[in-house]
C-alpha cells in the first residue's frame, strides 16, 4: 500500500461521522467528528490531501455511507470498504473494550494501512449500479412482504379450514387463487359463492386449470360441515389480505422490468445470465456484491467470500471435517445458493448434484457444493468476459 501517503477511516453515521486519517507509519493526522454534510466532508479530503495521496475506507458504503464515498470520489480519492464483521474480529486485535465511534474509526484506518487484504474495493460511481442497488434492494422488500402476506393468509385459512388451505395455499401467489379470494372472500364466502361465478374468475386467470381449481375447491369445502369461530371476519380480512399481496406481487414484476432495463445496457449483464440459473434478479445482486471479480485473486477468494467454501475443522488429533462456514456476505451467498438451486434442469448441473447426493450429502449441502463448482465457473466467466458454454463430453 505504498502508494497511499494517508489512510482515512470513517465510522460513518446517520447524522455524523467520525475520521481518523494515519500517515504509513500509523501516526495520527486527523482524528475528530464531523458532520456528514458535503462542505465538511470535502474540507477535511482537502486537508489531509496536503499530506500525500488518499485512500479512505468507510464501514458502510450504502446509505448512510453514501455521502462520503460520492464525496471522496468527486475529490479524485480511492475508495475501499471494510466489511462489519471483519472489522469486528480485528477491533478485538486491539487493547480495550470499549465501543465508540472514534475506535472504530482507528481501527478502520489501521486495517487500511496494515492489512490491505482484508478491504474490498467499491465499485465506480457507476450510476446505472446505483439505480441498480435501489431498486434491488427495494424488491428485496417486497419479497419480504410478499412472504409475510402469503404466510399471513395461509395462516387463516388453516386456522378456519385446512382442507381449503391444502388447496389454495400452495398456489397462494397465483392470479386466479388471489382474485377467488379477492372476490368471494374466506371460506364461508368461497362456499357462498355459485360454481358459475368461481369457474368464471378461475378460468379467466387460469384457462387450464381453472376448472380442476373450482372442483378441488369444491371438494374441500364439502369436507368440513362445521364453521369454526372466525370465519364470518374472515370473509373481510381475506379479501384486503389478498389485495395488498396482488398490489406486492405487481409492484415486483414491474420493478423486474426496470432491473431488466437497466442491466441490457451492463456489459456483464448478458455473461451473467448465459448461466443456467442465473436470472434478471440474481445477475443484479451479483454484479452489485462483486462487479467484475477483479477485487479476487482466485475463485477460492471469492467463494470464500461469499461462504461457501467449506471450512475445515483440525486442531491437533481433533479433526471434525469440513463444515459450511456460517459467515460471508449473505446476500451474495443466497444469490449463489437459489441459482444453484434453480439450476437443477440443467443436466451438467444436475449430474453434479446426483453424485453429490449419492455420496451421501442432504439437499442443501449437496447444493452448496454446486454452489461452489460454479462459483469456479462464474469467477472465470466475468475476469475473462466470457459467455457460459455447458462442458463437452470426453470421448475415450
Amino acid at each position: 500500500m505504498g502508494e497511499y501517503q494517508v489512510f482515512v477511516g470513517l465510522d460513518v453515521g446517520k447524522g455524523d461521522h467520525h475520521a481518523v486519517g494515519l500517515d504509513p507509519a500509523g501516526g495520527r493526522l486527523y482524528d475528530a467528528p464531523l458532520p456528514n454534510t458535503e462542505p465538511r466532508l470535502r474540507a477535511m479530503f482537502d486537508r489531509l490531501a496536503g499530506h500525500g495521496r488518499l485512500l479512505v475506507v468507510v464501514d458502510q458504503p450504502a446509505s448512510i455511507g453514501a455521502l462520503p464515498v460520492a464525496v471522496a470520489r468527486a475529490c479524485g480519492h480511492d475508495v475501499a470498504y471494510l466489511p462489519g464483521l471483519a472489522m469486528r474480529r480485528i477491533a478485538d486485535l486491539y487493547p480495550g473494550d470499549a465501543k465508540t465511534d472514534a475506535r472504530d474509526a482507528f481501527v478502520i484506518a489501521d486495517a487500511a494501512r496494515t492489512l490491505p487484504h482484508t478491504l474490498r474495493r467499491v465499485g465506480a460511481g457507476d450510476e446505472a449500479l446505483a439505480e441498480l442497488d435501489v431498486l434491488v434492494g427495494f424488491d428485496d422488500d417486497l419479497t419480504v412482504e410478499a412472504t409475510r402476506l402469503s404466510n399471513r393468509i395461509r395462516g387463516l385459512l388453516t386456522g378456519l379450514h385446512p382442507g381449503l388451505e391444502r388447496v389454495l395455499g400452495p398456489r397462494i401467489t397465483h392470479p386466479a387463487v388471489l382474485e377467488i379470494l379477492i372476490g368471494c372472500g374466506g371460506p364461508a364466502g368461497i362456499a357462498a359463492t355459485k360454481r358459475r361465478k368461481l369457474t368464471a374468475i378461475a378460468t379467466k386467470h387460469a384457462p387450464r386449470m381453472g376448472d380442476k381449481l373450482v372442483d378441488d375447491i369444491r371438494a374441500a369445502l364439502a369436507e368440513q360441515t362445521v364453521v369454526v369461530p372466525g370465519t364470518t371476519a374472515a370473509d373481510i380480512i381475506a379479501p384486503q389480505l389478498a389485495q395488498l399481496l396482488k398490489t406486492v406481487l405487481d409492484q415486483r414484476v414491474m420493478i423486474a422490468a426496470q432491473v431488466e432495463e437497466i442491466l441490457d445496457a451492463h456489459p456483464l449483464a448478458q455473461v451473467l445470465t448465459s448461466m443456467p440459473g442465473i436470472g434478471v434478479r440474481t445477475a443484479a445482486r451479483i454484479l452489485l456484491e462483486i462487479g467484475d471479480a477483479s477485487t479476487f485473486k482466485t475463485s477460492g477468494h471469492l467463494a470464500a467470500y461469499a461462504g461457501i467454501a467449506p471450512v475445515t475443522h483440525h486442531s491437533g488429533t481433533s479433526i471434525r471435517g469440513e463444515h459450511p462456514p456460517r459467515g460471508g456476505n449473505r446476500k451474495l451467498k443466497r444469490a449463489l445458493y437459489l441459482s444453484a438451486f434453480s439450476a437443477l434442469s440443467d443436466p451438467t448441473s444436475r449430474a453434479y448434484y446426483d453424485r453429490k447426493r449419492a455420496e451421501g450429502k442432504k439437499h442443501n449441502a449437496a447444493l452448496i457444493c454446486l454452489a461452489r463448482r460454479r462459483c469456479d465457473v462464474l469467477f472465470a466467466m466475468l475476469r475473462t468476459n466470457t459467455h457460459y458454454h455447458p462442458p463437452t463430453p470426453h470421448t475415450p
